[in-house]
């Protein structure tokens, strides 16, 4: 089975590593899908995630990582995959998947939404967060992979 994991990972947390880790057991494959949106002012650039991400998950070799714009549902398609993998923290996350997990069966009812919910450590960590932690100075050591870690001084450097 092939599954699509989609993101903005903006940046990707440790909480996106807990669903990747644990979809790619599920998974034969498993492709993490950067979301390129151009509505969106990202921190990082799509090429910055795809890379942060290669290199987070290089000792993964059933993870793949690509990016895509448009439509979800367009690129599990192309991709090959049925499934869509999402993570969920808290009730309001429910909310949203849910209604996206409908959207998308409604464009393909050939498609499934797996919805994962997150280690209890990583309830309260969002990209949003994290990028507040690290723009005032904050400690956020446990919330990103040291990849992301090291990107993020690197570009909030002047902004502390």
């Amino acid at each position: 089975m092939i599954a699509v994991y989609p993101g903005s990972f903006d940046p990707t947390t440790m909480g996106h590593i807990d669903i990747i880790n644990r979809a790619s057991k599920i998974a034969d494959k498993l492709i993490v899908a950067v979301l390129a949106n151009p509505s969106k002012d990202p921190l990082f650039s799509v090429d910055e995630r795809v890379s942060q991400l290669m290199e987070i998950t290089q000792d993964m070799p059933m993870v793949e990582i690509r990016h895509f714009e448009g439509l979800l549902v367009n690129f599990a398609n192309e991709a090959g995959s049925k499934v869509i993998i999402r993570g969920l923290r808290a009730m309001t996350d429910f909310e949203y998947e849910f209604q996206m997990a409908l959207t998308n069966r409604e464009l393909n009812s050939q498609l499934e939404t797996l919805l994962i919910p997150t280690s209890a450590k990583y309830l309260f960590l969002s990209s949003s967060v994290v990028k507040q932690v690290a723009m005032f100075g904050g400690n956020y050591d446990k919330m990103v992979p040291p990849v992301v870690k090291r990107d993020l001084e690197r570009k909030l450097g002047g902004i502390k």
